[in-house]
């Protein structure tokens, strides 16, 4: 597993039940080896513009992401998790990709980018 694989695992939801999910490995944490995550959604009515990026068949990246339909990696659906949690992976982004997500994700935490 590595920066930038989709995976999936058992993250807890609203109703504080679990469900395996797709998930989007952000960054490989110090110490302990785990990893910070953002869930994936094919619900794209939740979609936040210019926040959330969205992933669609016709993206060079889309296929190698193992996917199935158009999808969002929701930035306001973060989580830590150890590997040991981590079902296993299913493809990954592109590199360009991560790093725009990850740039969002810091433009945002530093201040420097209102979202609605």
């Amino acid at each position: 597993m590595r920066e930038g694989d989709v995976a999936i695992a058992a993250l807890p939801q609203f109703d504080g039940e679990k469900k395996n999910r797709p998930i989007l490995l952000l960054r490989l944490m110090p110490r302990q080896q785990d990893f910070f995550v953002c869930g994936i959604s094919s619900r794209l009515q939740r979609r936040i513009p210019g926040f959330d990026e969205l992933i669609v068949p016709a993206d060079a990246d889309f296929r190698s992401s193992g996917l199935l339909a158009a999808s969002l990696f929701r930035l306001d659906f973060l989580n830590v998790l150890p590997r040991t949690k981590i079902i296993g992976t299913i493809g990954s982004i592109s590199a360009e990709r991560h790093r725009r997500i990850l740039s969002v994700l810091s433009s945002f935490l530093l201040g420097d980018l209102s979202v609605p």
